[in-house]
């Protein structure tokens, strides 16, 4: 076995066997289905789990120019799972989620679910989370486009809550092994809704999500999208991957094409699935906790990208719900 390097709280276990025990942590709650199908799809190998890690966090002396504010070996794996254990791409994706956070730093400033326009978001339902996986172990995130009260949210702060969520799902390395769907439904969604979607904002979406996030995305699929958004989706295809464009799906109001990617029994009623339609407080009262929307105390677990710290803090008078348009 190679160098140890381990995390603070384990700096005290030196031995082999510690290190063998901490290995084992970083695999802990898996699946033996899913413990393999990260041997076959994404070439993790947990003989060599430790210096794969170590070689990653060997290159940040590459980057004298980048904060890396968080290298501990789970963080770390989380990269190579997401870049199938290609050490260089791995640490290119690390390298550029620090970045996209010190670039943008006005957004990660108060990076938590009581940050008010966060939370207004995430009670608007951006985005929606259902609460089953799909038949390949994917988390389903969903957006209904019409519901954006530009009055109410701002196109970043509904980015925020989108990288938010997606920070507090990539907790479980199931959900970094299995990936993510993301369904956009975009009924009733405006011409002038569509206006205020201009280059540069979806451009910082893309970076976002795309470049800068350890997340592993199964599909991006689109349903009931008006002609605009086929225009709008031409004009973002060029800041798009080889491999984002195909996965990319455009459904329009064809749900039998949805339903042989996504099996009905796991989409709510909306997507013409057997699941009851989707309570847009679902994810919501996940973060903010039972009570979001009362004005008393209350204690939730908040995520902080940059620190990694647990909070509690009051409910802002101006997050009251507001009833969703279906």
């Amino acid at each position: 076995m190679g160098p140890v390097s381990l995390l603070p709280k384990y700096q005290q276990l030196s031995t082999w066997k510690g290190d063998l025990a901490k290995m084992t942590h970083l695999q802990a709650g898996l699946s033996p289905e899913t413990i393999e199908k990260a041997r076959l799809e994404l070439n993790e190998n947990p003989d060599v789990l430790h210096q794969d890690i170590q070689q990653v966090r060997d290159m940040i002396i590459t980057r004298p120019d980048i904060g890396f504010l968080r290298t501990d070996d789970a963080f770390i794996l989380r990269f190579l799972r997401a870049r199938k254990f290609h050490q260089a791409d791995a640490f290119r994706l690390l390298a550029q989620y620090f970045q996209y956070r010190q670039l943008h730093l006005d957004m990660f400033k108060n990076f938590k679910a009581d940050d008010p326009g966060i939370k207004r978001a995430l009670i608007d339902g951006f985005p929606g989370v259902l609460e089953s996986r799909d038949h390949y172990g994917r988390k389903i995130l969903l957006l209904f486009a019409a519901n954006w009260d530009q009055s109410r949210n701002s196109f970043t702060d509904i980015l925020r809550a989108i990288l938010l969520s997606l920070e507090v799902l990539i907790e479980d390395p199931e959900l970094q092994i299995n990936g993510f769907i993301l369904i956009i439904d975009w009924s009733n969604f405006s011409f002038k809704q569509a206006s205020k979607l201009t280059p540069s904002i979806l451009k910082l979406a893309i970076e976002g999500l795309q470049d800068s996030f350890p997340a592993r995305f199964g599909g991006v699929h689109f349903v009931n999208q008006p002609w605009y958004i086929h225009a709008l989706y031409t004009l973002i295809k060029p800041f798009l991957k080889d491999k984002t464009r195909k996965r990319i799906f455009l459904h329009g109001n064809n749900l039998n094409s949805l339903h042989q990617l996504i099996h009905p029994e796991f989409l709510p009623s909306e997507f013409g699935g057997t699941l009851p339609p989707y309570d847009m407080g679902t994810w919501a009262r996940t973060l903010l906790g039972p009570d979001y929307s009362d004005e008393n105390d209350y204690t939730h677990t908040s995520y902080n990208a940059m620190h990694v710290k647990h909070t509690s803090s009051n409910l802002e008078r101006e997050c009251s719900p507001k009833p969703m348009k279906r």
